[in-house]
Parts: structure tokens; C-alpha cells; sequence
């Protein structure tokens, strides 16, 4: 088998008449034989599952950790990013749409398998990988490879994810996964069912998986909400939103909210507004959440951390540049001691906001 061939999967079961059961996401696909599941990639063959993209990539790039949104992650630091093809949700309004509802199996136009990508991140002085651009849940088992190998040479691994996941699968999938950043795309079943095209209990599921991530893992998490205008935007949601954060997940939670433009399906409706994203701000914070962020904006306060205690700027940022870095070797506040939650480094990295495409290839 070569590195870019198909892959034998996880997380299935087989069924009478040489039919499979997909246990990975929550759509649950039922295959026939040679048929592919909603996320195109999983498909039955010979009454197996097999995953199609396994060591295939839309392509490499190495990026500032605080566009995936973190900020409580090694900030500053550069991550190799790279994802695949294909998706387990439908968005309407996704920004990735060209990938992620890619059918086209040509677009996987590099390929790598996980012990280069490891090797790569150390050599081009990553501090992570992530996983990103489609959802990594549909590739899960590129991802824990390539995982376990970042692991075995230091390098860490970030999961930005809609979190669509089954029971089943998550302990597995996230165990090896040192952050990531889950997009909550709404409250609202409704807008899951009708705007993300989810199946059943679309948005529980991604509440479970929030609070399994914050009560029973060591992974750091922080949320992302893009906000559309007249869909997700109200005042009454994003409170909800963020009271049941702060109830079920704690207040150290950071949560970033971002500014939608007009794509792929979703064009009839206007860029968010500044304004918005500064109410929505205020909301979280009078909600009592202690970090929220703005993102596809420029807004240096927005986007800046302070101390929950005494409410210095400990990270002064301005786009994806770091400012000013004022935590001790504890990750504490220099000036009251406040130890800040999250995973920091003694100094804050230098990356800056470059993006750096790169063929793994060549990096190595």
C-alpha cells in the first residue's frame, strides 16, 4: 500500500447483506457496497470501511497558532496546518466550502505520511500540527497517526473541529490531541438542522463533546462562533450561549466570536458587523466568561488577554502580532501573580502573522 492509498478505518460496524454502519460522526451512515457516507471520504468496500484520504492533503502551510483561533495556546508560536477533503457537515455559509465539499480527488494534490508531517513541524521549528481547513473528525485515523508521531518527537497536535462526533469515537480521537479549537456555530438546534444541514441532535452532540472535552480530558479548548447577521446573531442567543459556557464549562474558557462574509451558499447576507462582535463581547463578559475575542477584524482590545484577577494586559496583540508578553515562567501575571489559564511558554513566540505555504517534500 502506498502512502496516498486508501486506509482501513475505525469506528464501524458490519450489517447484515454486506452493509457497514459508520460510528465516527453522529450522522451514523449506513453503506452499501461501494457507497461513500455524507462526508464522501468513508466508504464500504468489500464490506469494510476504508478511509480514502489517508496520507493525501489539500496542501501544507504554516501558520500563527492564533489563526486557528488560540490564544491561550504557545502564543505566538508557528503550527503546520494541512487537511483533506470532505466534510460531515453541510454548511451553507462555510469559508473552506472548496474543500470540504470537495468530490473532486484531485484537489488532495500533496501527499505525506504522518512520520513525515512530524518530522517536517520539528525541522520548520513547529511547535504544533494542526489539523484543519475540513474537519479532522472524517479523517480521524490520518490524524491520530499523524498525532502519535508528532508526539513521539515533542512536536504538539491541534483538532480545529465542529466537534460532530459520537461517544464512541471521542475518548479515542481526542486522547491525542493536545488542543483544539471547537466551533459552536450557533445555540440553536434549528440553525444546526437548516443552516450546517446536521442530522439529529446536530447541536447536543457538539455540547457533549464540550463538556466531555473540558470535564474528562486534558486537552485544551477554546470556542469559536462565527457570527451571521439575522441568523446566530441576537443578543438573546449569544447570552444563552455563553451562560450555559460559564455553567457548564467555567469561566476560563476562551471564547472567540468572528466576523462572517458572504460564501458559497450564503451570500444574501451582509459581512458582520464590527459593532456586532464588540456587543456580542460585552455580552460574554457581563455573562462572567473571563477571555472573549474577536477575530477577521481589526481590533487590538479584542484580541488582546488580560489578567482575570487584576486586568493587565498580559498579551498585548495586534492581529496576529504579539505586542507585549508580561507572564512570569508559572504562565502568572507579573503584576498580581494571577496564574492565567492555559499552556504558555516562558516567552511568547515570534512568528508574527507570515503564512508560509510549504511542500513537505521540500521541507524535509
Amino acid at each position: 500500500m502506498s502512502r496516498a492509498s486508501a486506509h482501513a478505518a475505525r469506528f464501524w460496524r458490519g450489517l447484515a447483506g454486506g452493509k457497514i454502519a459508520c460510528d465516527l460522526c453522529p450522522r451514523r451512515c449506513v453503506l452499501g457496497a461501494g457507497q461513500r457516507g455524507f462526508c464522501f471520504v468513508r466508504r464500504n468496500e468489500g464490506g469494510r470501511m476504508e478511509l480514502t484520504t489517508f496520507g493525501r492533503s489539500t496542501g501544507f502551510c504554516v501558520d500563527p497558532i492564533e489563526k486557528k483561533p488560540l490564544n491561550h495556546f504557545f502564543p505566538g508560536t508557528p503550527i503546520l496546518s494541512f487537511g483533506t477533503a470532505g466534510c460531515n457537515l453541510g454548511c451553507r455559509f462555510c469559508q473552506n466550502w472548496s474543500i470540504s465539499r470537495s468530490r473532486d480527488v484531485d484537489a488532495l494534490a500533496d501527499a505525506a505520511s504522518p512520520e513525515e508531517i512530524a518530522a517536517a513541524a520539528r525541522e520548520l521549528d513547529c511547535v504544533s500540527v494542526a489539523y484543519t481547513y475540513n474537519d479532522p473528525v472524517i479523517w480521524a485515523e490520518y490524524a491520530i497517526e499523524t498525532a502519535r508521531a508528532c508526539r513521539a518527537l515533542g512536536v504538539r497536535s491541534v483538532a480545529v473541529t465542529n466537534g460532530y462526533i459520537t461517544r464512541e469515537a471521542r475518548g479515542e480521537f481526542f486522547s491525542h490531541m493536545d488542543a483544539a479549537n471547537v466551533d459552536l456555530k450557533a445555540f440553536s438546534a434549528e440553525f444546526y438542522h437548516r443552516q450546517a444541514l446536521s442530522g439529529r441532535g446536530g447541536l447536543e452532540d457538539v455540547l457533549d463533546t464540550l463538556v466531555f472535552l473540558r470535564r474528562e480530558t486534558s486537552t485544551w479548548l477554546e470556542i469559536t462562533t462565527l457570527l451571521i447577521p439575522g441568523l446566530n446573531d441576537s443578543e438573546r442567543e449569544i447570552g444563552a450561549a455563553c451562560e450555559w459556557i460559564v455553567r457548564e464549562l467555567g469561566a476560563d474558557v476562551p471564547l472567540h466570536f468572528t466576523a462572517f462574509h458572504p460564501d458559497y451558499r450564503l451570500c444574501d447576507r451582509p459581512p458582520t458587523p464590527p459593532a456586532t462582535l464588540r456587543r456580542a463581547r460585552e455580552i460574554a463578559r457581563a455573562a462572567g466568561l473571563h477571555h472573549v475575542y474577536t477575530g477577521n477584524v481589526h481590533d487590538p482590545a479584542g484580541q488582546s488577554t488580560c489578567c482575570p484577577g487584576c486586568g493587565e494586559t498580559l498579551i498585548a496583540r495586534d492581529g496576529y502580532e504579539i505586542r507585549a508578553y508580561r507572564l512570569d515562567e508559572r504562565g502568572g501575571c507579573t503584576r498580581c501573580g494571577a496564574v492565567l489559564a492555559g499552556r504558555f511558554g516562558v516567552a511568547a513566540g515570534t512568528w508574527g502573522g507570515r503564512r508560509l505555504p510549504v511542500r513537505i517534500a521540500r521541507a524535509r
